[in-house]
């Protein structure tokens, strides 16, 4: 049963963040280039329907939209996407437009440098349409692109990038392409053969090709190989990987040698290969991560300055930005004035262009000239060379943000093994009670995905009204190596639950908590552990599940191709899903639940949610289902994010009255 609420009463305080401000907040940056003095990057659009835009800022600091409604620069590649443009010098910008899914060339406005784009087409704006360069296919969004990378040609440029096809027969494969930017058509096949493709990367002779492939049962973060191609002839050569390392995010040092990210020592680390394979050396080693974990394609975690020196992004948890020497493996981090980075950076020359964040916060698209440090290992480079922007957040609430604080304590559960400690960020509420504050356990999706300490407006809407949260990086999170990642392996719904119910404990043993006002909370894979959470302790006062697994063999029936064969490796053969399941396992969940999901979810059907909610409400467990249309896998439209958030409160306020 639920635990029977305390004597106190729990009023939550007045709060300056309302549901609609979290649900106007987050812009969603994403994937920036630099190139001179100017920039550009990704932005998700709330209010207009969760449209994805592009956004170039120039050299005097004029921010222009380059993608006026209602175009929509999103690729469907995997269901998860990733960068869905580039910039092309002197021609213009290509993107992936989400309706059809065809590459788009914007050109820039007449008399203007740059490839800056029209204002839609209207009427008297004397510039061009985007115009179409993939051929349409039988059926919208068949064909799908995606890790667009450009190379001057002697023909004139071409975009490289990861091809999707969906055939008729519901049978999906992938191929590595070239698009010219002339007549829609014109698209060379040039990698075939395996089930995945990530980060094709043109050699700077134009004589091979590098790229990363893996095939089914594996994902990118259990097994992958680095490939390179001669053109000429199609000759492939395995340069790094196999089925139990991970490599990812492959860039040219030179016509015979390549960089590359390998999880080969257990942590993702820096390498430089010869293409022969004869060689291969670690450039710093570290029981550090130099990169995360291939759920989006298109980013790299680090980039090649004009001087031969990398700027990487490493560490456990959140990811700092330095300097690499990759002569001397001398790694100097940057003075910069942000604790933590997304895994997405490029360069041009000595300047910088990531996605960073600190303490108060939001994420920012962040511009750095990374030669402050000079080239002295005892020199860290100055705060003044990083300049924001935009962030995601324009208006952020003063004085009640909470400072998250990295926690650890010990995880339970006979595989954990003594002294395996769990990870998580502590969001204290405003002004807690004493006896402990009513907490929410946020779970991360993925699984293999991660939490960081990054400005949430999300969370600080709970703490703000003096609920507590805390973030849980369970075993099988990215982040803290292989190892940790491992943990999962053949445990999912087991590793997770306990590692989350441990959080819940801790909370209570610290003092921290109200044991009787917890709750948990996570979406996707976070709602698989949410519902199996709450049938395995009673420790929760109630449970949000958002786009939540509810039961094995029906998923892998119906999700889509990339995680496929994911439940392989996270559960093993089928005669184990009957005990795994948090439906096969509902008659054991007796605390309230809400259940969200958006009824046109192509990774998560909405079946899942739906025939828990109907377990439930046949036993007489209080169960609210709440679907909404035209959403997919995460809510983008501003009304549904603001809805979604209001019911939360909501059930949050009932049960911890």
């Amino acid at each position: 049963m639920p635990p029977t609420p305390g004597p106190r009463s729990f009023s939550p305080r007045p709060s300056p963040i309302s549901t609609t401000d979290v649900a106007r907040a987050g812009l969603r940056l994403g994937f920036p280039t630099v190139l001179g003095r100017e920039t550009w990057w990704e932005e998700d659009r709330a209010a207009e329907g969760g449209r994805r835009t592009v956004v170039h800022r120039a050299a005097d600091g004029a921010l222009t939209d380059l993608l006026p409604a209602p175009w929509d620069a999103r690729t469907r590649v995997h269901e998860y996407g990733g960068r869905s443009y580039v910039v092309v010098p002197g021609h213009g910008l290509v993107f992936a437009h989400h309706p059809d899914q065809r590459l788009y060339l914007a050109r820039p406005r007449p008399g203007e440098p740059g490839p800056c784009t029209e204002s839609g087409g209207e009427p008297g704006s004397g510039a061009e349409r985007p115009r179409p360069i993939t051929p349409e296919p039988d059926e919208p969004g068949a064909l799908r692109y995606a890790d667009l990378r450009v190379q001057d040609g002697p023909d004139g440029p071409r975009v490289w990038c990861v091809r999707e096809r969906h055939h008729q027969d519901a049978k999906v494969t992938r191929s590595i392409v070239s698009v010219a930017l002339t007549e829609a058509g014109d698209v060379t096949e040039r990698v075939t053969g395996s089930d995945f493709y990530a980060s094709p990367t043109p050699s700077p002779d134009g004589r091979h090709l590098a790229y990363i492939c893996w095939n089914h049962p594996h994902m990118p973060w259990t097994g992958t190989e680095l490939r390179v191609t001669r053109l000429s002839d199609g000759a492939t050569r395995t340069v790094m990987g196999g089925p139990a390392e991970s490599v990812l995010a492959p860039l040219w040092c030179d016509e015979r040698r390549l960089y590359a990210v390998s999880d080969r020592s257990g942590w993702w680390n820096l390498y430089r290969a010869d293409i022969s394979g004869s060689s291969c050396e670690a450039l710093c080693p570290a029981e550090e991560e130099f990169a995360g974990p291939l759920w989006q394609l298109g980013g790299l975690p680090y980039a090649v300055l004009g001087d031969g020196r990398l700027a990487v992004l490493h560490g456990r948890g959140d990811l700092r930005l330095g300097v690499l020497d990759a002569e001397t493996g001398t790694l100097t981090d940057l003075d910069v004035p942000f604790q933590g980075w997304a895994p997405v950076l490029d360069a041009d020359g000595d300047v910088l262009a990531g996605l960073g964040y600190r303490a108060g916060a939001p994420r920012s698209v962040v511009r750095i000239d990374a030669a402050g440090d000079a080239r002295d290992p005892g020199h860290a480079g100055h705060a003044g060379h990083a300049e924001e922007l935009r962030r995601e957040i324009d208006d952020v609430p003063a004085g009640v943000l909470p400072v998250p604080r990295a926690v650890e304590f010990e995880a339970v559960g006979f595989e954990a093994g003594p002294g395996t400690r769990v990870h998580a960020y502590l969001y204290p509420p405003e002004q807690a009670d004493e006896g402990g504050a009513p907490y929410v356990v946020f779970v991360h999706g993925g699984p293999t995905g991660h939490a960081t300490s990054e400005l949430s407006l999300e969370k600080a809407f709970f703490t703000s009204r003096g609920i507590g949260v805390i973030d849980v990086n369970y075993g099988g999170s990215s982040g803290y190596g292989r190892a940790y990642r491992e943990r999962l392996r053949g445990r999912w719904g087991v590793t997770d639950v306990e590692d989350v119910i441990a959080a819940a404990k801790w909370l209570v043993a610290e003092g921290l908590a109200d044991p009787a006002r917890i709750a948990v909370r996570g979406a996707s894979a976070g709602g698989w552990t949410v519902m199996a959470a709450c049938g395995a302790s009673d420790v929760f006062a109630g449970g949000v599940s958002v786009a939540g697994v509810s039961a094995l063999g029906p998923l892998v029936a119906a999700t889509h191709d990339f995680e496929s064969r994911y439940v392989e490796w996270l559960v093993g053969p089928e005669d184990r899903y009957g005990e795994r399941e948090p439906l096969a396992r509902a008659d054991r969940v007796n605390c309230p639940m809400l259940l969200m999901q958006g009824l046109a979810d192509p990774v998560v059907p909405p079946a899942q949610s739906q025939a828990f909610a109907e377990r439930l409400m046949a036993r007489g467990v209080p169960c609210t289902h709440l679907t909404f249309e035209g959403e997919a896998h995460g809510f983008r439209r501003l009304e549904t994010k603001a809805a979604a958030l209001a019911a939360e409160l909501s059930f949050y306020l009932q049960i911890f009255r």
